[in-house]
């Protein structure tokens, strides 16, 4: 990307090490000049960095994810770059960004022009959202439409996005499955440490994967809806009593996980009551063991004299 524009040498923070396709940066057209741009995350509802450009004249939406280690650098020709972040950019869907803006001028329940629903006071940029490749052309997939003369309106439908993001879910399945990815019970933790055959996944564990996936750029509520549009039970959390991992290295600090596994490192912790004793044990009980020796005594050394 350096060599499509000019950089400042001395200035360190204005220079990134992005791993992307060559359509992303050939700009090849009005508009389309690459350009990274601070958007509303239609997950988080928080700013997350985007890049817009494309060749053959069409913009596009880039999604752009991040990897970082502590220490790391780069060696950028003759300079050392002490940003040792490394960018990568993918190709992404721009209406997962325009549908939150859809779903808040849906709440009025009246069409309106879409240039009038995607604005954003904190985020200026989303309105170069509809000059995306196929965005104008692909909004019948999340709102109805009408056409006034030559004009068009919309309104966000709850039922075509249902049917859209199931597709979504649906087309994910079979890559999901040519890759060999494990699923469901073929995966334990966060380790993905295969632990049964690809075979022992049901059709089930890929729809709950895919899911999963495209829940990355839905919000909670919408994606809950998605679970029950794709008649999927909601998981239960496991119970507070489970303990954590055998593997977990023990601790005087409170183990950092996605559970709440706080409550074991506390000494205030109440542990289970003993087991009930079976009828052997209690008649052992009631034996008068006056005068008995322990079995300890057994074992113990004999004191010379």
């Amino acid at each position: 990307m350096s060599s499509k524009k000019k950089r400042t040498p001395n200035v360190q923070s204005d220079s990134w090490v992005v791993i992307t396709a060559d359509s992303a940066i050939d700009a090849q057209g009005k508009d389309c000049d690459p350009s990274f741009v601070r958007l509303r995350n239609p997950a988080t509802d928080a700013a997350s960095l985007y890049l817009l450009g494309g060749g053959d004249g069409v913009l596009q939406l880039y999604e752009v994810k991040t990897f970082e280690e502590e220490f790391r650098s780069w060696f950028v020709g003759q300079t050392v770059q002490r940003d040792g972040r490394l960018l990568f950019v993918t190709p992404m869907d721009p209406l997962y960004l325009i549908l939150p803006y859809l779903i808040k001028s849906g709440k009025e329940g009246k069409f309106q022009p879409v240039a009038q629903m995607v604005m954003d006071e904190d985020f200026p940029a989303c309105t170069k959202l509809l000059s995306c490749s196929r965005s104008q052309a692909s909004m019948h997939h999340i709102a109805d439409e009408k056409e006034v003369g030559s004009l068009k309106f919309h309104r966000y439908s709850q039922e075509k996005t249902m049917t859209w993001l199931k597709k979504k879910v649906e087309k994910t399945v079979p890559m999901l499955k040519n890759r060999n990815i494990s699923v469901g019970g073929a995966i334990k933790s966060t380790t993905y440490v295969r632990v049964k055959a690809e075979s022992d996944s049901s059709n089930e564990d890929y729809l709950r994967y895919a899911h999963g996936l495209i829940s990355e750029y839905l919000s909670e509520e919408l994606s809950k809806d998605l679970l029950r549009h794709l008649q999927l039970p909601e998981i239960t959390s496991p119970k507070k009593t489970e303990p954590p991992s055998k593997k977990r290295k023990l601790s005087d600090k409170p183990v950092e996980a996605g559970e709440d596994y706080t409550k074991f490192n506390n000494e205030d912790f109440v542990r289970k009551p003993p087991k009930k004793m079976t009828a052997a044990q209690k008649s052992l009980a009631k034996v008068d063991k006056t005068g008995m020796k322990t079995m300890s005594s057994f074992f113990s050394p004999k004191v010379k004299k």
